[in-house]
């Protein structure tokens, strides 16, 4: 019967929708000249599979077609979401469509499925499902849905019912929330992603009820109703597991794949801001390793022959999908605990092997295994079941992982991975299981088998004839191992039957893994600070606190120390300082991968209602991150803190590693504060720093005493300024000090260093601060005979902040030695001088320089008319080092190509530079689709300049301004507008200012497998 699910005639289809509507036919809009879908049966031979494996389908088209998400019920029958409503990147989700949840049944153990029922059918972006309390989740942004099924007949019982709203669905796009999976608290857990910013709440909610989320990790909890972010940060998360001691780890895409869930922490981010300003900085991936070339772009991996030999070795590349922890029993012991995830673009599976290192997790680079050589092969999603085997979800087409290119709705496979000949699981039903049967599935060699018994616990808890969770507490003392202690630990939790009591004993036990369950779940009803649907509890029980404050001094564990510091953030602020200073006692944990992080998360919020709480822990304490960070959020507050000039007393009676920690956050505090009010203890701390010759310090006290109001200061800058026997990075610091404080003879210092080669672009700088045509008239002569030419996009920049200025600039291009060349006016700087709106310079502009043609008709027109031109035999005669001297003219100050580059632009996740297509549509039309955090900024300052950049960050008193040539920190005070339009960093019309020869050769450098020589001078 293998080949059963082949033959759609023999199997039993159901319909088990309300009827109400006809489920659209799916139709296919990618296209596959060349690459014909390969049969399943023969797709399923290409695993390249260690000794003792074998690859099956379970399913495959037209039975599955199109799945995104699955799990199993409790008697252990598949439920699978496909979803046919994501579409190309400009229809975004086609909801003349409808997604559906259907269930398959393998009635007779083959490891086949031979019985389908569509459960229903009438679903718009759905991403997962989940299942439990007598109905069905199914997460459909903006909602998270529960479909009723008391009976369990897999016929609805009514309507769906919304149960959450506010997911966004829209620039989200293939970040959209995902990820339904049941944690062993009894939360029911998703994740969202980096491209849009949702206001998650119960329907009906006002915005002050909701929360904000971006990239994270959320959960649910199916009783009381609270939402809760459980931690920000990375991209794109589309995997998550729980490994045999309750620790949670996701995947993630490009910026690092390996994270290790820990509640209340911040990640770093692929781009933008935190949520949370105060938290300074992220913690970073938990692999020690990447999988794909660093040398390489990140967006140059697509698979199959066009992955490079380097990226393969490595992994396969940035892009993954699902995430198991195996503990299924079928395979061999040596995978038992092994973490694996499907490799998006590697077609493969990479396995981590999870290593205790300090307070957490290092992900080590197992041997990748179960390779495909299907190019079609899109895997999403891997689970075990209750066989122990491992099965596989498959989108299963050809696009790379965004379908630009359109979707392919008529395929999908799901494979099943099992080692020698599986024991078969039999015909059961958990859901009528009683209380000792349970316990006993909880012991099982299965870990399917133990979550979906404590799921039983949990679930019939709220129903007529509860279990009592106390018969799985009993049996703990009788288990060997931790892990099996644990099982039954959460499902006498999740039942309801554990008391503080209980686990205030717990918190004793002589294993790590007990004790940091135990703080956990004492505190597990209390919502995250500022990231729940509920607040922050106003008192908490004293011996709580007591218990914990002793454990958070003479515990040895750096876990149970990082659960307590995660517990920090549950707590009532009034609350925290015990706790915070025993745990800040440790000097061992200064370089933790995770705790000085983790503990800055929990005392940041100190500084506006407790400050000399927090000034004592920064004085007593023995983290320097900390001390650190609390002189920086101290000095932000405005007016001045006594706060701040206490620590600052206490510094000074400390070694001078801790005065300087306190320079150095009280530094990054006033970063691009033009003036602030000197606390009254700075002269008395400087005073205490006059023996450390650092050349930073000196510089940090320095700006900081100019900021002041110190003439002195001042006056030491300008000395340094023209020095040219100091060194040249401190004069230019010396000179950006002047800028930033801007005193009475600023234009003339400027003036008389625009003789001076090193620092005459930054003089120019200084000088487009004032609305003077004559500076623009003199910056513009001066351009080419006066600043060298790698200075001379600084001083293009300047000229193109001002209607006066730009108006010299235009006057002087031209071909002669002295004038500026037409060349040098990139796209960014045309776009900036037509941002004016000064109908007379864009005349004069399109008189020098020529029209940029951006109507949408003009973009597909031009796309339409290179691909004409641009075909692969004119490719093949490309120069490619010439391309990229072009690259590195037009592209490189932004983007990262084989390791060289800036980092400004968006990275485009999953891009396939190898696609004519893709490139044509990024580079002719880079607007099409903007993410929020790239939008583009345009800035009027009180000044008369107009500039123009993404915002990466802001504070309460400033933001930070990258544009094109430079990072500028500005008071927002300074701001007199502001625009945010849907336009990219990167203009329209580059190819406009390129003739057909540089265009081919850009192109062909683009979409190049490696890195090419610079042309020979």
């Amino acid at each position: 019967m293998s080949n059963r699910h082949l033959l759609s005639a023999t199997l039993v289809f159901v319909g088990a929708t309300l009827g109400a509507a006809e489920f659209p036919t799916p139709y296919d809009s990618q296209k596959t000249d060349g690459n014909p879908l390969m049969p399943a049966a023969e797709a399923v031979t290409k695993f390249q599979l260690p000794p003792g494996f074998q690859a099956t389908l379970f399913a495959s088209e037209p039975q599955v077609r199109n799945p995104i998400a699955m799990t199993f019920d409790a008697r252990g029958r598949m439920w699978v979401a496909e979803n046919y409503t994501y579409a190309e990147s400009k229809k975004n989700f086609d909801t003349t469509l409808s997604d559906r949840i259907v269930v398959f049944h393998d009635t007779d153990g083959d490891g086949t499925s031979d019985k389908r029922v569509v459960f229903y059918d009438q679903l718009k972006r759905l991403t997962s499902v989940e299942l439990g309390f007598g109905g069905v989740y199914a997460l459909c942004p903006p909602q998270l849905l529960f479909i009723p099924d008391a009976n369990r007949d897999d016929v609805p019982d009514g309507e769906p019912q919304v149960l959450l709203d506010g997911f966004d669905f829209g620039p989200v796009r293939h970040n959209i929330a995902n990820g339904l999976k049941w944690g062993p608290d009894g939360w029911l857990y998703g994740r969202h992603g980096i491209q849009a910013t949702s206001k998650v709440g119960a329907p009906g909610a006002s915005d002050d009820q909701r929360v904000k989320l971006n990239c994270c990790v959320w959960r649910f909890h199916p009783t009381r109703k609270v939402f809760e972010v459980v931690a920000d940060g990375t991209t794109n998360s589309w995997g998550m597991d729980w490994n045999e001691h309750g620790e949670a780890f996701f995947i993630n895409t490009v910026i690092g794949h390996l994270w290790h869930l820990i509640p209340g922490a911040h990640y770093r981010r692929m781009y933008g801001d935190d949520l949370d300003t105060k938290t300074y900085a992220p913690i970073e991936q938990h692999a020690d390793h990447v999988h794909w070339a660093t040398g390489e772009q990140w967006n140059d991996v697509k698979g199959g022959s066009k992955l490079s030999g380097s990226t393969s070795a490595a992994g396969g590349g940035h892009a993954h999908s699902g995430l198991m922890v195996y503990q299924g029993g079928n395979w061999p012991a040596e995978y038992h605990g092994k973490l694996f995830t499907l490799n998006f673009h590697g077609l493969r599976f990479n396995q981590e092997i999870l290593e205790r290192e300090g307070s957490g997790y290092v992900g080590k680079h197992g041997p990748d295994m179960l390779q495909t050589s299907d190019k079609w092969f899109r895997g999403v999603e891997l689970i075990s079941g209750p066989d122990g085997a491992v099965y596989v979800a498959d989108w299963s087409d050809i696009g790379e992982c965004h379908d630009h290119d359109g979707v392919h709705r008529g395929s999908g496979r799901i494979y099943r991975f099992t080692h020698g000949t599986p024991k078969p699981s039999g015909t059961f039903d958990l859901g009528t299981e009683n209380a000792a049967a349970l316990v006993e599935r909880l012991k099982s060699s299965n870990v399917w088998f133990a979550r979906q018994a404590a799921q039983q616990f949990q679930q019939r808890r709220a129903g007529a004839q509860p279990l009592d969770g106390k018969i799985a507490l009993d049996a703990m003392p009788s288990v060997a191992t931790t892990a099996l202690k644990l099982r039954l630990l959460w499902a006498g939790s999740v039942a309801g039957s554990t008391t503080n009591e209980l686990l205030s004993l717990l918190v004793l036990q002589p294993d790590e893994h007990l004790r940091a369950w135990g703080i956990r779940l004492l505190t597990d009803a209390m919502p995250i600070h500022g990231r729940a649907s509920i607040p922050l509890a106003g008192t908490v029980d004293p011996a709580l606190v007591d218990s914990l404050t002793t454990l958070a001094s003479v515990d040895q564990s750096p876990l149970v120390r990082l659960a307590l510091a995660s517990a920090l953030q549950r707590l009532p602020l009034a609350s925290r300082a015990g706790i915070a200073r025993s745990l800040l006692s440790h000097t061992e944990d200064a370089n933790d991968h995770n705790l000085p992080l983790m503990y800055w998360y929990g005392v940041k919020d100190l500084a506006t209602t407790h400050p000399d709480a927090l000034v004592a822990l920064a004085s007593d304490g023995k983290i320097p991150l900390v001390r650190r960070y609390t002189a920086r959020r101290l000095a932000e507050i405005t007016p001045p803190s006594a706060a701040l000039d206490n620590l600052m007393v206490a510094a000074t009676g400390k070694d001078m590693a801790f005065r300087t920690d306190v320079l150095a956050g009280m530094a990054e505090a006033f970063k691009g504060v033009r003036k602030a009010t000197k606390p009254s203890a700075w002269d008395a701390f400087i005073e205490s720093l006059q023996t450390n010759t650092d050349v930073n310090v000196s510089k940090q006290v320095r700006e900081l005493n100019t900021l002041f109001g110190d003439g002195r200061a001042l006056e030491e800058s300008r000395r340094v300024a023209f020095d040219t026997k100091v060194e040249l990075n401190q004069r230019r610091a010396a000179l950006q000090t002047l800028i930033d404080n801007k005193p009475d003879d600023l234009r003339a210092t400027c003036e008389k260093l625009l003789d001076d080669r090193d620092l005459n672009a930054l003089a120019a700088r200084g000088l487009g601060m004032f609305d003077d045509a004559a500076i623009g008239e003199t910056l513009a002569k001066r351009y080419r005979p006066g600043f060298r030419a790698d200075a001379r996009p600084e001083v293009m920049a300047v000229l193109v902040s001002r209607p006066s200025f730009a108006k010299a600039l235009l006057a002087n291009v031209g071909d002669g030695a002295e004038q500026i060349p037409r060349s040098d006016i990139t796209p960014f700087h045309a776009r900036a001088i037509r941002n004016f709106k000064n109908k007379e310079l864009t005349k004069q502009l399109t008189a020098v320089w020529g029209v940029v043609r951006d109507s949408s008709e003009d973009k597909v027109q031009l796309i339409a008319t290179l691909k004409q031109k641009l075909t692969a035999d004119a490719l093949s005669k490309a120069d490619l080092s010439q391309g990229r001297q072009v690259y590195t003219t037009l592209c490189s100050a932004c983007h990262m190509l084989y390791g060289q580059g800036g980092k400004i632009g968006p990275d485009l996740t999953g891009a396939g530079r190898h696609d004519l297509s893709y490139v044509l549509d990024n580079v002719v039309d880079p607007s099409a689709v903007v993410a929020a955090d790239f939008r583009l900024a345009i800035l009027t300052l009180k000044d008369g300049r107009v500039l123009s950049g993404l915002v990466p960050e802001k504070t309460e008193r400033t933001l930070t301004l990258q544009t094109m040539t430079e990072r500028l920190t500005i008071e927002q005070s300074e701001v007199t507008d502001t625009q945010l339009i849907n336009q990219s960093l990167m203009p329209e019309g580059l190819l406009q200012t390129l003739n057909e020869t540089q265009v081919r050769d850009l192109v062909a450098y683009l979409m190049s497998k490696e890195q090419v020589p610079l042309p020979a001078k």
